[in-house]
């Protein structure tokens, strides 16, 4: 692993997280981007917006927040939006069984290198559960740009169940992933943090910043740090993937959206390193990517298509988990530290924000109720 220390191209400001028994330091890269989503994430910690919690920490197999809890708490948000009365009427949502959602470990499961899922089955993600759900919520909410009639006339209690509707949509894919992992391939675990805080502002990402994609592309580093996705609907790559490299008809487009916000929000790579020079099959997997792209007449190489993940900088995983330590060692420290308790950035000043409450607590729901009425109430109609 590089030390990062005295490396010039990251910035003087860190960001520090603080978990309930380890720290890490983010090391933020110098760039213009960088500078911005600092400013941005500094604006968060001063009006000290609620950390989204309950979409936080993704792919953690051992926790607990298993498939079954997760599929009960959908169906809570499936039985507040039927008993709203939309005007015009919105079809009533079927509730799920955690079987939508997987198949079943009785069927093969193979190994994550034969990437044979035909053959291979078993304990697998059900993808069509999961754009049911999706679907939902976007017809719902609608984008950040055009928020949809049903979404503006709802109450608070039936706009945050559409919210979580999303939310839990894909903490579900990430947990199944990772309990089949957890069986066939441990070391592949793809865990994640996604730093979400309830209100953030988002800003117009410029010019420059495309580029960083492009950069980047679709490499995950283990410790990477990655700007956040602050938009509704999927990218090409999500479409890609979720439905079987589809022919890009008028209805498949409306799904799409390309990145286009920042906000002080972030993402953490607590997988095992994946890059297109490392592996053959994940080469082999981008080029797919790649020509499907072209075929629906798409430029691979417009920046404006945010084709990648741009990254914001990167922790020192020696530094926190310890000399030679892997994703696996990683995430088994991680299962125990599931919980943000402070964010600070540590500059000349430092500037910090506590966040004192767990998903544990009573009053969870009612604290980003609270959290979110000044935004419910700004895009209402009543």
């Amino acid at each position: 692993m590089l030390s990062i220390k005295n490396n010039k191209k990251y910035l003087q400001d860190k960001v520090q997280v603080d978990l309930d028994n380890i720290s890490y330091v983010i090391n933020v890269y110098d760039t213009p981007l960088g500078v911005r989503w600092l400013k941005a994430l500094e604006e968060n910690l001063k009006q000290a917006k609620l950390l989204e919690k309950n979409f936080c920490f993704l792919g953690f197999a051992g926790n607990k927040r298993n498939l079954k809890y997760l599929v009960e708490q959908v169906n809570k948000s499936v039985d507040q939006i039927n008993s709203f009365d939309f005007d015009p009427h919105y079809e009533k949502l079927e509730k799920f069984t955690p079987q939508d959602f997987q198949y079943s470990g009785d069927l093969p499961i193979g190994s994550f290198e034969k990437n044979d899922e035909k053959n291979f089955p078993g304990l697998l993600l059900k993808h069509e559960a999961c754009n049911r759900l999706h679907r939902y919520f976007e017809e719902l909410q609608g984008t950040a740009w055009s928020l949809s009639p049903f979404y503006k006339q709802a109450d608070h209690q039936t706009k945050y169940a559409i919210r979580q509707l999303n939310n839990l949509c894909h903490e579900i894919e990430s947990w199944v992933k990772a309990y089949r992992m957890s069986v066939g391939n441990p070391d592949w675990i793809r865990s994640a943090q996604i730093t979400t805080f309830l209100n953030a502002k988002r800003y117009d990402l410029h010019e420059e910043d495309f580029e960083l994609f492009k950069k980047n592309r679709y490499d995950r580093e283990l410790g990477g740090v990655y700007l956040h996705w602050s938009q509704i609907g999927k990218t090409l790559r999500e479409v890609y993937n979720d439905e079987d490299a589809p022919v890009l008809t008028d209805a498949v487009c409306s799904e799409i959206n390309h990145q286009r916000f920042y906000s002080g929000e972030f993402d953490v790579e607590w997988g095992k390193t994946v890059t297109v020079k490392q592996y053959d099959w994940y080469e082999k997997e981008i080029l797919d990517f790649k020509k499907w792209i072209e075929s629906n007449g798409y430029d691979w190489n417009d920046p404006k298509l945010a084709l990648g993940y741009a990254k914001l900088g990167q922790i020192d995983i020696e530094e926190t988990f310890g000399g030679g330590a892997t994703s696996r060692d990683v995430y088994k420290i991680l299962l125990d530290n599931l919980n943000i308790t402070s964010i600070q950035i540590i500059s000349d000043t430092t500037i910090s924000c506590k966040y004192p409450y767990t998903l544990e607590d009573d009053n969870w729901k009612q604290l980003q109720l609270k959290a979110l009425e000044k935004g419910y109430e700004s895009r209402s109609m009543r």
